[in-house]
């Protein structure tokens, strides 16, 4: 987000869930807020590999500052798995079936 390579769409989807996140750890006894988490966070998985893949630079455009920011954005990406189990194991605490 901080380059511009990736469209704003990249940004306010990731915002957005990290947006839903905060409240469904807020709201701890709301089985709707961490449904629509865990719903966001696997969305946001397929939507950040159409990105990336779209909007990667050729070789020749790719400065440091672009590396390092589409490095992040795979890192984040490549993190998302294991954050969608540990919010699945707090829906089943919450009651989620």
């Amino acid at each position: 987000c901080m380059n511009y390579m990736l469209p704003l769409s990249y940004a306010w989807g990731n915002f957005s869930v990290l947006a839903v996140g905060i409240w469904a750890i807020v709201q701890r006894d709301s089985l709707d807020a961490i449904t629509m988490f865990l719903t966001g966070l696997l969305l946001t998985v397929f939507t950040d590999i159409i990105h990336i893949s779209i909007f990667y630079p050729s070789h020749d455009f790719l400065s440091d500052a672009k590396r390092f920011s589409i490095g992040m954005a795979i890192f984040s990406l490549l993190l998302k798995p294991v954050s969608c189990y540990l919010v699945y194991q707090m829906y089943r605490e919450r009651g989620g079936q």
